[in-house]
């Protein structure tokens, strides 16, 4: 079974906003396969469905954002989900808004979902998707600006790296992930 979780914070008010990028690809796994998320467990809701052959279980942690990884060890914990099958998809500041990077490995990076993440699964080493959404202005509080909403263009933009990450995650679920990482870095 495969895991892909997408960060981000529950809530109305944190709909369309920058730390809420991860939550918008699994959302756009959950429509192009339809696998509503209608399940409520693990600190979050999820949803399954079957790709050639290969179940895949899509993850929206509920516990705000700095505290994922106990969503994320709950889960794996009942599925007995190995690190391997797991890639979590989440914002970065240090890319350019709409960028993704695929990586298999690294810090948190001063991600506090991510450092929920690796405290909790005891690694590092795991699938991940980094959509980038940039930085602000200089005279710009960071809180204030990762759960500020997109602006029309930037949203425009966000769309296309919300789609081409849905694509690289689905060509994860039949390929390995350094292939992938060499057909969308």
């Amino acid at each position: 079974m495969k895991c892909i979780v997408g960060l981000g914070n529950p809530g109305a008010q944190y709909q369309k906003t920058r730390h809420n990028i991860g939550f918008e690809v699994v959302e756009r796994l959950s429509e192009r396969f339809q696998a509503p998320f209608k399940e409520s467990k693990f600190k979050g809701m999820y949803a399954v469905f079957n790709l050639g052959g290969e179940k895949v279980l899509l993850l929206k942690p509920l516990t705000y954002m700095n505290l994922s990884g106990e969503s994320i060890r709950a889960c794996m914990d009942y599925y007995h989900i190995p690190v391997e099958d797991l890639l979590v998809i989440y914002d970065d500041l240090d890319l350019p808004a709409g960028k993704i990077r695929l990586r298999q490995k690294g810090s948190a990076g001063g991600h506090n979902g991510i450092k929920s993440t690796i405290a909790h699964i005891g690694t590092q080493q795991f699938n991940r998707i980094r959509i980038g959404i940039g930085r602000p202005e200089k005279d710009v509080y960071m809180p204030d600006y990762v759960l500020g909403k997109f602006s029309k263009a930037e949203w425009e933009i966000m769309q296309n790296a919300v789609e081409k990450s849905a694509d690289a995650c689905e060509a994860w679920i039949s390929k390995p992930f350094i292939e992938v990482m060499n057909d969308f870095n």
